[in-house]
C-alpha cells in the first residue's frame, strides 16, 4: 500500500513548519479554546488538504521557492478542515476521532462550538491578509459550502428517496470543495493560467469525492479500532451513502428498515447484513474508482516534478485505503 508520508516526500519540510506554525497561530489570549485547539492539531491528521496545497504549489512553482502566502494558504486549509471537524463531531456527538477523544468530550458542546467558530474566524482573518480577492472569494466559498453540507445532511437523515446526485452534491460539500477551491487557489498564487486553475480546481473536487466515496466504504468495511467509531456508524445515524443507496436498489427490504428509522429490534443489525452481503460496497468502489481516474485526467497542465507525480499518485493512495 503506498503510504502518504512518502508521497509527500516533496513537501516534508513544509508541512513541519505548518504543523508548527499552526500551534503558534492558535495560541488564542483565552486558555481553553487555545487548549481545545492545541489538540485539534496533535490529533495526528494525515494533513492531506494542506499537503494538497503544498504540492500544488510547488507544482506550479517548479523552480522558485514557495512564497509566505503559498505556506499561508496550506495553513488556512487545515484551519477550516479542522473546524469543520469539531462542528462535525458536536453534530454526531462523537466521542471519539481518529481514537482520539473529540473537544466536545474533553470540554463540553459549547466550548467545542466556540473553537469550531473561532477557528472558522481566525482562518477568515488570515485569509483577508493574503490580500488575493479571488482567493478570499474561493476559500469564503468553501466555508458557506461546509454549512450547506451539514444542512443537507441533516435534513435528509433516514430519506429513502434520496439520489445518487444528491449524495454526491452534499459529499462535494461537505469534503471536496475545500480540497478543489484550495488547489484552485493555490494555482491562482502562482499565476497559472485560467484554464490550469480550473483543471486544478477540476482535480481537487474529484479527488475529494473519490476520498469522501472511500470514507463512506470504510465506515462499512474498516473495524472500530482504526475507524475510531462504530462500523455502519453513518448508517445508524441516517446518513444515506454510496453503500446504502447501492444496497437499497437491490433490496427494498433495506428501504423498510431505513424507512422506520430501525425501531424495531434487530433492524440495525439486518441493515447491515444486506449492505454487507449486496453489491453496494463493490459499486461503491468503482465509483470512487471512476472519479479518480477523471481526477487525475485533470493535471495533464502540470509539468513533470516530484510535485506532479506525488499528485497523480495521491489518487491511488486514495483508493488504497480501501485494500
Amino acid at each position: 500500500m503506498i503510504s502518504s508520508t512518502s508521497l509527500f516526500d516533496p513537501v516534508e519540510l513544509d508541512l513541519r513548519l505548518l504543523t508548527d506554525n499552526l500551534k503558534q497561530l492558535i495560541s488564542a489570549r483565552h486558555p481553553i479554546l487555545g487548549a481545545a485547539a492545541e489538540h485539534l492539531f496533535e490529533a495526528g491528521g494525515k494533513r492531506l488538504r494542506p499537503a494538497i496545497v503544498l504540492l500544488v504549489s510547488r507544482a506550479t512553482m517548479l523552480d522558485q521557492d514557495l512564497t509566505p502566502r503559498h505556506r499561508r494558504l496550506a495553513e488556512i486549509t487545515e484551519m477550516i478542515h479542522t473546524a469543520s471537524l469539531v462542528h462535525d463531531d458536536v453534530v454526531d456527538e462523537a466521542d471519539l476521532r481518529r481514537n482520539v477523544p473529540t473537544v466536545n468530550n474533553l470540554f463540553d458542546n459549547r466550548i467545542a462550538v466556540l473553537a469550531g467558530d473561532f477557528l472558522f474566524a481566525q482562518s477568515s482573518w488570515y485569509l483577508a491578509n493574503l490580500d488575493n480577492l479571488q482567493v478570499v472569494k474561493l476559500l469564503s466559498e468553501v466555508i458557506r459550502d461546509f454549512a450547506e453540507g451539514e444542512i443537507l445532511q441533516s435534513i435528509n437523515r433516514f430519506d429513502v428517496d434520496i439520489s445518487l446526485e444528491s449524495y454526491l452534491e452534499k459529499s462535494y460539500y461537505k469534503t471536496a470543495s475545500l480540497i478543489a477551491n484550495s488547489a484552485k487557489a493555490a494555482g491562482v498564487l502562482s499565476d497559472v493560467s485560467d484554464e490550469t486553475a480550473e483543471q486544478l480546481y477540476g482535480y481537487g473536487r474529484d479527488l475529494g469525492l473519490a476520498f469522501q466515496i472511500v470514507d463512506d466504504i470504510l465506515d462499512f468495511t474498516s473495524p472500530t479500532e482504526i475507524l475510531g467509531k462504530p462500523a455502519g456508524s453513518d448508517l445508524i445515524s441516517g446518513n444515506i451513502t454510496a453503500p446504502v443507496l447501492f444496497a437499497m436498489e437491490e433490496n427494498p427490504e433495506l428501504v423498510t428498515l431505513i424507512d422506520r428509522e430501525f425501531k424495531q429490534k434487530g433492524d440495525i443489525e439486518q441493515a447491515l447484513q444486506i449492505v454487507n452481503e449486496s453489491q453496494g460496497i463493490d459499486r461503491a468502489r468503482e465509483l470512487a474508482g471512476y472519479h479518480a481516474k477523471l481526477a487525475v485526467k485533470q493535471l495533464e497542465c502540470l509539468k513533470p516534478s516530484g510535485a506532479s507525480r506525488s499528485l497523480f499518485e495521491l489518487a491511488d493512495y486514495v483508493l488504497s485505503r480501501l485494500y
